[in-house]
């Protein structure tokens, strides 16, 4: 995909595909001199499809507010045939590029959020929440973490336990897979957002894990949006 303004880099190949993730700079952005928070996107689809033009929007609008901001590609289910399990390695694999990459970019390493919507939501949080689960092949320094600092969530799908969402296809690796079941007093901050009326992600579950993180002392806002579906942030619900 080609977004205006923005520059493409691949962070990494795997199942025999490129993996792009997508840059939108800062008007005025000096790699060489700045040190930017930035944020990276992941789209939903329930983990079988979806494009990253879905948070295109969104990135244009935090680096117009001064954010290196990206939106990545992953691998899901109708392109490559793979699991949620591939979908979180990937998510992780785009954090840790951004970190290692962060002189280069002109970012700040230890200012890495990641956001998404969806299953895009439940890659996201993994990166902040799950402990492993990385890619093998991915460098495992530890100065080049891909553990995010910070989480923007969009009716995430971040509760896979059983009665949750998306159960079956990930009770292989449950329960490490499930953000929801794994909060620690290591992870960062989380702001959600969630329509009243979702019919997949219940008001109940997301106020649920707002009270179990900051139980363990995290930082944690929910915002319920009255009369709002599932997917409601989409720009093309939005217009």
């Amino acid at each position: 995909m080609n977004f205006e303004g923005a520059r493409a880099e691949t962070y990494k190949t795997a199942s025999d595909t490129e993996l792009q993730i997508h840059i939108f700079e800062p008007e005025g952005h000096d790699a060489k001199k700045d040190r930017r928070p930035a944020i990276v996107f992941f789209f939903g689809g329930g983990w079988n499809g979806g494009t990253p033009a879905q948070f295109e929007q969104h990135s244009r609008y935090l680096a117009q507010r001064g954010m290196v901001a990206a939106v990545a590609d992953y691998r899901v289910k109708s392109r490559q045939k793979t699991s949620p399990r591939e979908c979180v390695a990937d998510g992780k694999s785009a954090v840790r590029y951004l970190r290692q990459n962060a002189k280069r970019l002109g970012i700040d390493p230890d200012r890495i959020a990641a956001g998404g919507g969806s299953a895009g939501g439940h890659v996201a949080a993994t990166t902040g929440i799950c402990d492993g689960l990385d890619d093998p092949n991915d460098p495992m320094e530890e100065s080049i973490s891909s553990k995010s600092n910070a989480l923007v969530l969009f009716n995430p799908v971040y509760d896979n336990g059983p009665g949750g969402y998306g159960h079956n296809r990930v009770k292989e690796w449950f329960p490490a897979i499930s953000p929801a079941h794994n909060i620690s007093k290591d992870d960062p901050p989380a702001i959600v957002f969630l329509g009243s009326k979702d019919k997949l992600i219940p008001v109940a579950t997301a106020e649920k894990f707002q009270a179990d993180m900051k139980k363990a002392g995290l930082k944690s806002e929910l915002h319920v949006y009255e009369g709002q579906p599932h997917g409601f942030f989409n720009e093309k619900r939005c217009g």
